[in-house]
């Protein structure tokens, strides 16, 4: 298979974001000519963590079905949510996917682009590990389950770095010996798989190739990004997913000295880790939860305090950020609280209201994340956006347009469980 044989008729893409105790998953068909389109089938499997309880929602031509899953002596929720995945990609019958895309957060100073995974390359996502503990071991545990129970199918790692991989040196570098920096020692930014969904949107098309774009990631994870010409200039986070704005349970940045501060006074690493990753952001300012829409729900004086300021970061790196483009064409909100905080969206721009932005309020209030809309008013200076983002897409097109180059999968290879 190339480029220029094509595309069989039910070639498919499995994409999938293996997490702590969730596995979100979409099967995307592929035209001939290599496109990917919308998933035919996603759906997510959650509390597969011991004494879970596992359950599933799938989604299959506009029905959603929602169940639990049995675990039997022996076995894992992540073995059987695995197992209900591979039966409903297989569904009538089906073939298997001619790959499985998964989303791997740090691709390191070697993957600037999406590979095909081999033991070698294994070994060097697990070494990248310590860089991003909430997410890559996850992520590659993920990816040993595909391998073992679809053996022969390509397993395609997508990387949340790659994006960010051609940022200027300035971006990239750390003010720091430059035998650290050839170490490895870099900003690398993430993020990247919704960003690259959120600059190929046909909405952002005059922007693309000659605008300057702020992007906003606004979830439990958070980060902004500035794009002109379509490619990642700057980002908030850096080397590792704790740099940037304030998130769900991370502090984003901090002063070095303050770590200094709590080494001398006997803290020891893995206590600052557990600090810095699980117990800061919304939840360590508030005390009460990592979830916006429950700070936004409570009385409590401190809720509101850790919603403020969670909007003053967003609004202070956007300037920086800004700063470096030179100007502002198109602000993108994306992420669960990008995508349904009406009211973030609304301080945030009007925060930013001395770059042109003019929101419209009754847009604004309409955009509820299941559509791409456009909030801005008429006059607005600035287009502003709400993007559902789609980074299981972005890992499917990478996944296509790696395998038109390096061959096919193997054929008539059947599921396998250890």
């Amino acid at each position: 298979m190339n480029a220029r044989d094509g595309f069989g008729t039910g070639c498919t893409v499995l994409s999938v974001n293996a997490g702590s105790s969730s596995l979100k998953f979409a099967l995307h068909p592929v035209a001939a000519d290599g496109g990917v389109q919308c998933a035919s089938l996603s759906g997510l499997a959650e509390g597969l963590e011991p004494g879970g309880p596992p359950r599933i929602r799938l989604q299959r031509d506009g029905a959603t079905l929602q169940s639990e899953l049995a675990v039997g002596p022996g076995t894992s929720g992540f073995d059987v949510a695995l197992r209900k995945v591979i039966q409903s990609v297989q569904g009538d019958g089906a073939p298997l996917p001619m790959a499985v895309a998964h989303r791997v957060v740090h691709g390191g100073e070697r993957c600037r682009s999406s590979v095909v995974i081999d033991d070698v390359m294994m070994d060097y996502l697990d070494s990248l590990a310590p860089l991003a503990p909430l997410h890559q071991p996850h992520n590659l545990a993920g990816v040993r389950a595909f391998q073992r129970a679809l053996p022969g199918v390509p397993q395609v790692a997508c990387f949340d770095t790659a994006f960010h991989a051609g940022a200027p040196e300035e971006e990239r570098t750390f003010a720091l010996p430059e035998a650290m920096g050839r170490a490895g020692i870099q900003r690398y930014g993430f993020h990247g798989l919704s960003y690259a969904y959120c600059i190929s949107i046909p909405q952002l098309s005059r922007w693309q190739a000659r605008g300057r774009v702020l992007m906003a990631h606004l979830g439990n994870g958070a980060s902004l990004c500035a794009a002109r010409d379509g490619r990642s200039v700057a980002t908030t986070m850096g080397f590792s997913a704790l740099d940037g704005l304030m998130m769900g349970t991370r502090s984003g940045a901090l002063d070095p000295g303050v770590l200094l501060h709590l080494l001398r006074q006997g803290m020891g690493a893995e206590a600052i880790e557990e600090l810095l990753y699980k117990k800061s952001g919304l939840l360590g300012v508030s005390g009460i939860s990592a979830d916006m829409r429950t700070l936004r729900a409570s009385d409590a004086p401190a809720a509101a305090r850790a919603i403020r300021l969670f909007t003053y970061r967003v609004v202070r790196e956007s300037g920086a950020l800004v700063a470096v483009l030179g100007g502002l064409d198109a602000l993108v909100f994306t992420g669960g609280i990008g995508e349904h905080d009406r009211r973030l969206r609304s301080d945030v721009c009007r925060a930013l209201g001395h770059l042109g932005i003019a929101l419209d309020d009754a847009r604004n209030d309409e955009a509820d994340g299941c559509c791409v809309a456009s909030i801005h008013a008429q006059e607005s200076a600035v287009e502003v956006w709400v993007v559902p983002t789609d980074e299981g897409r972005v890992a499917a097109r990478d996944a296509v347009a790696l395998l038109a180059l390096t061959g096919p999968a193997e054929k008539g290879i059947e599921p396998a469980f250890a």
